[in-house]
């Protein structure tokens, strides 16, 4: 019941909250990105960062250092902490958990799809999997020739196989099929996480309804727009759209018809919270749109820290700790590639 979750919530939530809420204040600050902006090389971003909470995990990198390392060494800590948070779980926190790893599983079974489609090495695609989002028999996908192989030979044993219901086809498969895959997988995904936090109630459904929403949002403005010039009809692209959202339903419908990214705009600023976020961007201009979309989504991520006694802090954590890395990694490219007065241009402040 709303307004209760205080009575009962430490009982089995209140040592891990209390973990998630310390691993938060180890975020890198405005102060750090500063810093960081300031590096010379990448050996200067490894100096800067064994200040941080980075530091044991770079401490005995070699040099000359190289971007690659950086990101997996930070992608380790946070896949390290998540295990920890995991192991220490009880239902139905552990359940919530293994759904925030699931986004990850689907961009590894496309990554690992459209590799072997492109007669990629099995082994190097795997080195490129993210590490949450894999499973036993994840190496095995690169025998698959269509949607009906992949589920019947890999997938059926994995958390994904009931969000293949939708796209299980014969057609062989090609860029075009993969893509509608991904994002055919990603509404069932969203739209299963969503009621699930339906169903726990109280301030974890109202906080994580909101995130998730602004999610689907998210992902039905950016199937627009790169759809925009393909052959996908109106009513796929509406078909790939999730159920629920500030957008749903006559959203979509306006979505659905777009043919150029003013068309999108227009439909959007109806939407007052996507009217801030359009408002910064000038007229046929969509490179920048992603980086407003992630401004946005990490100071709701941060709102979510504000309350206690609920679930949503757990899937904040792990979403900032992301958008922290994509930083890194964008600001190390910008140094190893000496492309310094683009270093701003992708960074997401968190704090």
């Amino acid at each position: 019941m709303y307004g209760f979750e205080a009575m009962t919530f430490n009982i089995h939530g209140g040592y891990l909250e209390a973990i998630v809420r310390g691993y938060r204040s180890g975020l890198l600050t405005a102060a750090d990105y500063n810093n960081l902006c300031q590096c010379e090389t990448l050996d200067d971003i490894k100096m800067h960062l064994s200040a941080t909470e980075y530091g044991p995990y770079l401490q005995n990198e070699p040099s000359p250092l190289h971007t690659t390392t950086i990101v997996e060494k930070c992608t380790l800590k946070l896949v390290d902490e998540y295990k920890h948070m995991l192991c220490q779980a009880t239902e139905p926190l552990s359940t919530f958990l293994e759904y925030i790893t699931y986004g990850h599983m689907i961009d590894n079974v496309v990554l690992i799809v459209t590799g072997t489609l492109h007669e990629r090495d099995v082994q190097e695609l795997l080195e490129k999997c993210h590490p949450l989002g894999m499973f036993d028999s994840i190496a095995s996908l690169a025998v698959a020739q269509n949607m009906r192989e992949l589920y019947r030979l890999v997938l059926v044993d994995t958390p994904l196989a009931p969000y293949f219901s939708e796209c299980i086809t014969s057609e062989d498969l090609d860029d075009m099929n993969i893509e509608i895959m991904r994002n055919t997988l990603y509404k069932a995904y969203l739209e299963d996480f969503y009621r699930f936090c339906q169903k726990l109630g109280g301030a974890t459904a109202e906080i994580m309804s909101d995130l998730l929403a602004f999610e689907a949002d998210r992902r039905a403005v950016n199937i627009t727009i790169n759809s925009i010039g393909t052959e996908l009809t109106r009513d796929d692209r509406r078909k790939l759209y999730s159920n629920f959202g500030l957008l749903y339903p006559y959203g979509h419908e306006e979505l659905a018809v777009c043919e150029d990214i003013d068309q999108v705009r227009a439909a959007m600023e109806k939407y007052p919270p996507y009217q801030s976020i359009f408002s910064r961007l000038s007229y046929g201009e969509s490179q920048m749109l992603d980086k407003a979309f992630y401004e946005e989504e990490v100071k709701r991520l941060c709102l979510a820290f504000e309350q206690q006694f609920h679930y949503a802090v757990f899937f904040a954590y792990m979403r900032l700790r992301e958008q922290e890395i994509r930083n890194l990694m964008w600001i190390s490219e910008c140094v190893a590639q000496n492309q310094k007065s683009r270093v701003h241009d992708s960074v997401v402040f968190i704090f």
